[in-house]
């Protein structure tokens, strides 16, 4: 799905990247059109930061207006999941509400419904903040983001089979001997385990707390965002964040959305994955950094650069396969929550000639991309 009125900054074979106010392009959206929103905007945070963060007086007003047209988009067994981290109160070791006051603002004047609170702990999280962690050692290291799962009715679409947890290696042994490991009878908490417990289901109903490190150090983004001389987003999402909640909420070809999309790395495991996407941005450096995350990793240094050149001059960056007649791979939703890989990027891009498109209106012309296959190895 594409935005009539608005030039996308790069296309790929499911989905689109936009630069612009994300309520200007959620308004150009048709109602009820939107699987899953998953998004992490700009925390309330005392310190202010280079992605643009809010004030904590005035954050949840802001938010509201994007989540009041949010709520417009979605189907009505969509869902809207936003990621938000801890904060202070100014000047005191208190933390500020702001993330609780956001989930109770949405559900009681938005008419959203909390269908589940998630936790993601990233233990990979340096200690903050300085003053009360660092300095005078008053407060442990905040590394516990809230992440609030809300439906657009009381009952969105969900299959948690699709996210299944690796079994532990007791329940492992306990599968191959459940006589030896335990016996179905009646616990004192009440629980009735019965001879289903030693049943194989695939993996483990995963808990609400999501234990992600956030600790990458290299891939296609950073490796792009170097070789073209600029910064990476400071505030990048792990890919197996996205990755859960996409797979969890939606289905292959189901639209995706981010509204402040960042490095993308949400329309990227949505790519990965086999659904659609669309991507919202308002800087245009992070637009055209994000299109590294389509790249192969024998990508030289000059496609890189001339794709990201490209972006930046107001072109759009055609990457879809269909282009060139390439055979998509089907779209895939494992039943073990596992690390997504590219479906995009077994393939070099390198930049030849425009092709001209049919437009009704005055739009930049795409700049498209020959590929060559490379072996997966």
């Amino acid at each position: 799905m594409f935005l009539e009125k608005y030039a996308a900054a790069y296309l790929t074979n499911w989905g689109a990247a936009y630069r612009g106010n994300s309520l200007d392009l959620l308004a150009a959206l048709p109602d009820s059109s939107v699987s899953l929103v998953l998004t992490s905007p700009p925390f309330a945070l005392q310190r202010e930061k280079e992605y643009g963060n809010k004030a904590q007086a005035d954050y949840v007003t802001w938010l509201a207006q994007f989540a009041r047209v949010v709520h417009r988009k979605l189907k009505d067994d969509g869902s809207f999941v936003l990621d938000l981290g801890g904060a202070y109160e100014p000047g005191s070791p208190t933390r500020s509400l702001y993330n609780f006051r956001v989930a109770i603002h949405f559900c009681d004047e938005l008419g959203f419904y909390l269908a589940e609170d998630f936790y993601w702990f990233n233990p990979s999280k340096l200690p903050s903040p300085i003053e009360w962690v660092n300095k005078r050692k008053l407060r442990a290291k905040d590394a516990v983001n809230t992440v609030w799962w809300f439906g657009k009715t009381r009952s969105p679409k969900a299959n948690v089979t699709k996210v299944l947890a690796e079994y532990s290696d007791r329940m492992k042994k306990l599968l191959e001997d459940p006589e030896g490991f335990y016996t179905p009878k009646k616990r004192p908490s009440g629980h009735d385990i019965g001879k289903a417990f030693a049943k194989d289901n695939g993996g483990a109903i995963p808990s609400n707390l999501l234990q992600i490190p956030n600790s990458e150090s290299n891939g296609s983004y950073l490796r792009g965002c170097k070789a073209v001389g600029v910064k990476g987003h400071p505030a990048r999402f792990p890919v197996k964040l996205p990755e859960f909640f996409i797979r969890f909420l939606t289905e292959p070809g189901d639209l995706v959305l981010d509204i402040f999309a960042g490095s993308n790395t949400t329309g990227h495991v949505a790519e990965c994955e086999g659904r659609k996407w669309l991507a919202f941005e308002e800087r245009l450096d992070y637009v055209a950094a994000s299109l590294f995350r389509f790249f192969a990793d024998t990508a030289t240094d000059a496609e890189l650069k001339a794709a990201h050149d490209a972006i930046l001059d107001g072109k759009t960056a055609d990457l879809r396969r269909d282009v060139f007649q390439v055979p998509q791979p089907p779209p895939r939703n494992s039943s073990v929550h596992k690390p997504a890989s590219p479906s995009q990027g077994m393939l070099v891009l390198s930049e030849t000639i425009k092709i001209p498109i049919a437009q009704k209106r005055e739009l930049p012309k795409p700049v498209s991309y020959s590929r060559r296959a490379v072996s997966r190895g």
